[in-house]
């Protein structure tokens, strides 16, 4: 069987839900668009799903050409609008400085009403994600690490890869194949990546990818049989930066590294 891409999936509003295009060009620094916006509270804390799962049943749509930002509620109700940004903010991720702007318009209000806490939506002018300061501006799992996962956890039905939030999911490899192509260049329809490290596992993927409840004891799974990673503890799917740009869609084929 043939490696490719099953899914795409990104966080427009880092911590909010995943949307799955078709196809997405990859570039120096990941997709455009993907985590364009965070969250802080009123401490300048990053305000994600640990702190509160159900808020990844907000659905983001965002068009990065057109500023046009629409956010769906779990109550049926949406706000949108054309982003417009206020001042600089001084902003750390992860301990680091996040050059970030104040977003302009409806939607801090919105997510604060259904978080239930003042928040404060900010636009990141590199992108937030997790590991993007250490070469990780893009990452992947494979459905084979999924199946041995559901087995280890002793569960009938598949386990959905949106749990983990990876960028890419492939099929047609042996399950943690992903974990040896760490130092290795994988290719990835038009775009080629460098695999920089594996991703070390937090509460977030025990929770159901629609509502945010914990529903899967992950993270006792992993510490059984997958407790230490080449670089991150509990890893499941690895991170990397884009060596080569180029447009991914979802069926293109994986070039993985001869063994």
């Amino acid at each position: 069987m043939e490696a490719r891409v099953v899914r795409i999936s990104i966080a427009p509003v880092k911590s909010l839900g995943l949307v799955h295009p078709e196809h997405v060009d990859l570039r120096s620094d990941g997709v455009q668009g993907d985590r364009r916006f965070w969250l802080v509270d009123a401490d300048g804390r990053l305000f994600n799903n640990k702190r509160n799962g159900p808020m990844t049943a907000i659905r983001p749509s965002w068009d990065e050409g057109t500023r046009q930002l629409s956010l769906g509620f779990p109550d049926g109700s949406v706000v949108s609008g054309t982003v417009e940004l206020g001042e600089p903010v001084a902003a750390e991720l992860y301990g680091l400085p996040h050059p970030s702007h104040r977003v302009i318009g409806p939607w801090e209000e919105a997510i604060s009403a259904s978080v239930g806490r003042p928040l404060t939506l900010l636009w990141s002018d590199r992108q937030a994600t997790d590991r993007g300061a250490g070469g990780g501006t893009v990452s992947l799992v494979s459905r084979g690490s999924l199946e041995r996962l559901r087995e280890e956890a002793g569960v009938d039905a598949p386990i959905d890869g949106r749990r983990f939030r990876m960028m890419f999911e492939i099929d047609g490899v042996a399950p943690h194949a992903e974990d040896e192509w760490i130092g290795e260049t994988v290719e990835l329809g038009a775009a080629r990546i460098v695999v920089n490290g594996d991703v070390g596992r937090c509460v977030v993927t025990s929770h159901d990818p629609d509502r945010g409840v914990a529903d899967l004891d992950t993270l006792g799974t992993l510490a059984l049989y997958r407790r230490e990673g080449r670089t991150e503890p509990l890893p499941f799917g690895v991170y990397g930066a884009v060596t080569t740009p180029g447009r991914v869609r979802v069926g293109d084929p994986v070039a993985v590294p001869a063994r």
